[in-house]
């Protein structure tokens, strides 16, 4: 647009400037050889002008004959160059489309128009292809050329860190991921391995220098820098607790600033106060954090923070713990375990029975057996509640791919990924129970079909008012005959003072978890057996 509007500013100058020499009258007058030419003024612009274009002309096409040879080989070499860069093009598509054949067959042709040291893309195709054909150590061969190029080393490095993966090499993998990470800490596939690699090895320092510059880079947000800091931070601690306390500490406090509701490094960082003798200071932390998520670790480590405490001082300290997050089963469970250890059983049943309310458990069911145990000793409630247990869902735990801890852990034992473990419950039992409203106070006995019996029986009627209920139908009255009415108390007050006492024809399946009674004692309890139906 620009040298559109130049172009015709100039056209309007000459038309001005033609239209100013013919306006003004003249004669140009020139003597050349003993010859006198006189022309006007404007002949005489016009021939100035028409002698400086056929110059231009002349020297414009002089200069194309001079570099002709030049631009002839241009345009062979561009023409080349775009047939290479067609046939490289396809090449790719080739790889991607996992077609060896055309790939290979593209290469050469890529190869024979283009260099390799002026387009790099050519080496990467032919790795690309000998992996398609299953030529792997010509695909590692290919990749090995590629590091002694700065731009295609990365390249190279991936390459070969894909092919150690495959083999099962693992410490080679690590080496290449190492290698690609110190040179660009931004690639997220060398960052993850050498942060394993780091973690695997317990060299957090290293891997708390990683995490920084992928923090820098903005590899990660910042939220999850903060987390895996916070994580790496907490296994130093950990690692350093006995050999060096004050770094440990040190460790642990940063790790909680990160992330305080992180119950691992309050937990760690709480339990270094207190050998410390800085008993308020890890006690505020452990509240801030049970405050965001209870969990028992943070109990445990609260209510006994002053070893030399009373069990009623612990009972008050759970309590307080309570105050700070109600109406949460962990905290009833908290203030159960302290009253039983101060023999309060009163508290303990109560808070046990609530946490139960709040959050049907196995742990729960557990608390109440021990209370049960202790309190009275009635070891039939005792063999329900661990029955129970056993049917219950279970207590959260630490859980990371598939693998249920006790203690938390900054990796994985299965995979070595950072910060897999979870706050959580496992996942549930295959039988559970059968009935989940048990506990209810009016639970009623489901009516069961009897089997249909192949001829007519006398049956005794145990209930009077069903029987008058009964339609009169003579359908009706068959079909009737395969119920069974609810076994209650009325039914035995009903049955005759004759009735005769019968085998049953074969027992009943036990369930898997039910403890069932000893023989011996049930034959003592029930020394009558009568025939229900």
């Amino acid at each position: 647009m620009i040298r559109i509007l130049l172009f015709l500013a100039v056209v309007f100058a000459l038309g001005l400037g033609f239209a100013w020499l013919a306006d003004r009258p003249g004669e140009m007058v020139v003597t050349f050889s003993g010859y006198q030419y006189q022309v006007s003024l404007m002949v005489a612009a016009v021939a100035v002008v028409a002698v400086v274009a056929a110059v231009m002309i002349v020297w414009w096409l002089i200069k194309s004959l001079w570099n002709s040879p030049y631009t002839i080989s241009r345009y062979l070499r561009v023409r080349r160059r775009d047939r290479g860069y067609q046939a490289l093009s396809t090449g790719m598509i080739a790889a991607g489309a996992g077609d060896g054949a055309l790939a290979r067959k593209k290469t050469k042709e890529a190869a024979k128009l283009i260099r390799s040291d002026q387009e790099p893309l050519i080496q990467l195709l032919e790795a690309q292809a000998s992996l398609l054909e299953g030529d792997h150590e010509g695909a590692r061969e290919k990749f090995e050329t590629m590091l002694d190029d700065p731009e295609m080393r990365l390249l190279g490095l991936r390459g070969l860190y894909l092919e150690a993966e495959r083999l099962g090499d693992r410490n080679a993998a690590r080496h290449y991921a190492g290698r690609a990470a110190a040179m660009a800490p931004q690639l997220a596939w060398a960052a993850e391995s050498t942060l394993e690699d780091l973690t695997g090895r317990g060299d957090w320092d290293s891997a708390l220098k990683l995490v920084e510059a992928q923090k820098s880079t903005r590899q990660i947000e910042r939220d999850a820098a903060n987390r895996r800091r916070a994580v790496l931070l907490t296994a130093k601690a950990q690692a350093l607790i006995d050999s060096d306390p004050n770094a440990a500490k040190t460790a642990a406090l940063e790790a909680n600033r990160l992330r305080p509701d992180f119950a691992p490094a309050a937990v760690v960082a709480a339990k270094l106060l207190f050998r410390q003798n800085d008993v308020r200071k890890g006690a505020k932390i452990l509240e801030a954090a049970w405050k965001a998520e209870p969990h028992p670790e943070i109990a445990e480590l609260y209510t006994h923070a002053r070893p030399a405490d009373a069990v009623l001082d612990r009972l008050n300290r759970a309590k307080k713990l309570q105050e700070m997050k109600k109406n949460h089963a962990e905290s009833s469970l908290t203030v159960a375990r302290a009253a039983l250890d101060a023999q309060d059983y009163k508290t303990a049943r109560q808070e046990a029975e609530a946490a139960i309310r709040m959050d049907r458990r196995e742990g729960a069911y557990l608390l109440l057996a021990d209370i049960e145990e202790a309190e009275t000793g009635d070891q039939g409630k005792v063999r329900q509640l661990l029955s129970k247990a056993v049917r219950a869902p279970r207590d959260p735990a630490w859980v990371a791919d598939g693998l249920v801890s006790e203690r938390w852990a900054p990796v994985s034992p299965i995979t070595g990924r950072l910060d897999a473990f979870e706050w959580r419950a496992p996942m549930e039992r295959l039988g559970q129970l059968i009935d989940s409203n048990e506990d209810a106070a009016d639970a009623t006995v489901p009516t069961i079909a009897a089997p249909i019996k192949p001829a007519k029986e006398n049956v005794i009627e145990l209930n009077p008012a069903v029987s008058a209920e009964r339609p009169t139908t003579a359908m009706a009255s068959e079909s009737d005959e395969d119920q069974v009415a609810p076994v209650t108390a009325t039914t035995f007050a009903a049955l005759p003072p004759d009735a005769e006492a019968v085998e049953p024809a074969e027992e009943l399946a036990r369930l898997p978890d039910d403890p069932g009674v000893d023989p011996d004692d049930e034959d003592q309890k029930s020394p009558r057996k009568f025939r229900l139906f």
